[in-house]
C-alpha cells in the first residue's frame, strides 16, 4: 500500500507542469494585467512549453501540447489550431536546441528563447493574416513577447527548483 501511495505521489509531482498547462488553458487565466498596467501581458504557456521541452521532454509530449492549444483556442474564441501551431513551433525550437546544445544554462536558454518567441509569433501572424479575419496589433504582440521574454528567468528559477523536487521525489 505504501508503494502505491509513493508511486501515485511521484506521478502527480511529475505531472505538475502538464496539469498547470491544462489548468491555464482551461481556466481562461490570461496573464494580462491590463487593468493594472496597460501594456503588461505575458504568455505563461509558451514559457512552460519551452522550459519543459528543453529540460525534460518526457513531461510534456507533443500530443498534449497540441491538445492544450486546441483547448486554448476554444476557450479564447480563436480560430481552431492557431495556438496549437504556435505552441508546437516553440516545442520544436526547444527540441532542436536540446539536441544541439551541450551545456544548458540560463543564458543559453534565454537567448534561444528569443528565437522561439520570434518564430512562434511569425507563425501566428502568418496564420492570422492569411487565414483569418482577426485584427491583431503589432504593439500588443510586441509587448506580450517582450514581457514573456523578460519574465522567463524568474519562471526558469521556479521551474529549476520544482525540477529538483521532482528528482528528489524520484529518489525516495
Amino acid at each position: 500500500m505504501a508503494i502505491l501511495y509513493k508511486n501515485f505521489r511521484r506521478n502527480v509531482i511529475n505531472a505538475g507542469p502538464l496539469i498547470l498547462l491544462y489548468y491555464i488553458s482551461i481556466s481562461e487565466i490570461d496573464t494580462q494585467f491590463s487593468n493594472l498596467f496597460e501594456i503588461l501581458s505575458f504568455n505563461l504557456q509558451i514559457i512552460i512549453i519551452y522550459y519543459w521541452t528543453l529540460k525534460s521532454s518526457s513531461v510534456l509530449g507533443n500530443g498534449h501540447i497540441f491538445l492544450v492549444g486546441i483547448i486554448n483556442d476554444v476557450v479564447m474564441g480563436l480560430p481552431l489550431g492557431l495556438s496549437s501551431i504556435t505552441y508546437l513551433v516553440v516545442s520544436f525550437v526547444a527540441s532542436y536546441v536540446k539536441n544541439v546544445t551541450v551545456n544548458i544554462s540560463l543564458f543559453t536558454d534565454w537567448f534561444t528563447f528569443i528565437i522561439a518567441i520570434f518564430l512562434s509569433n511569425l507563425a501566428l501572424m502568418t496564420l492570422i493574416y492569411n487565414f483569418s479575419s482577426l485584427k491583431m496589433e503589432y504593439s500588443d504582440i510586441f509587448y506580450n513577447s517582450f514581457f514573456t521574454f523578460l519574465f522567463y528567468p524568474a519562471v526558469w528559477g521556479l521551474f529549476n527548483f520544482y525540477q529538483k523536487i521532482m528528482v528528489i521525489s524520484q529518489d525516495d
